[in-house]
């Protein structure tokens, strides 16, 4: 197969989410124990349900099998990204202006490689992030290219 396996998908399961109105979060290809999983990760600005991932892993299977791009056995799951969604996209950390997230860096910046708190600003160099820090609050701005994880995060 010349092309891999997240692209092919990736454009076989576009239009299905384009036509019901929904947004490819990730697609991940993974070998756990034995068996392969494809996970499509499904949102819409609304949320999605069960029924929604239902329409789209049947939809897509029934594309997959015409395809059929993988050539051994696999699972798979379509599914909500969850409450600590992870920021992949520019568009993901400017939707996330204002909400809780958790960033992991390359490298150390300011001593530290964690950081988690209220995403301030974004705006394609760099993210700016107010971290409370016991009493006091601080702003970190970090190298959008330095980013090495982020997703959104849940305050307890």
């Amino acid at each position: 197969m010349s092309k891999n396996v997240k692209q092919t998908v990736e454009e076989m399961v576009s239009p299905i989410l384009e036509e019901m109105n929904l947004e490819l979060v990730e697609i991940e290809y993974v070998k756990e124990g034995k068996d392969w999983f494809l996970r499509v990760f499904i949102d819409s600005d609304t949320g999605v349900d069960i029924e929604d991932c239902g329409a789209v892993s049947e939809k897509l299977s029934e594309k997959m099998d015409a395809v059929d791009p993988i050539p051994h056995n696999y699972f798979l799951e379509v599914s909500s990204p969850g409450a600590e969604r992870p920021l992949k996209k520019d568009k993901d950390f400017e939707r996330a202006i204002g909400k809780h997230v958790y960033i992991k860096t390359y490298e150390p910046i300011e001593g530290a490689k964690e950081f988690e708190g209220e995403l301030q600003s974004f705006n394609g160099e760099t993210v700016t992030l107010s971290i409370r820090i016991k009493t006091r609050t601080k702003t970190v701005v970090l190298p959008y290219d330095k980013v090495a994880f982020a997703r959104l995060a849940i305050v307890f």
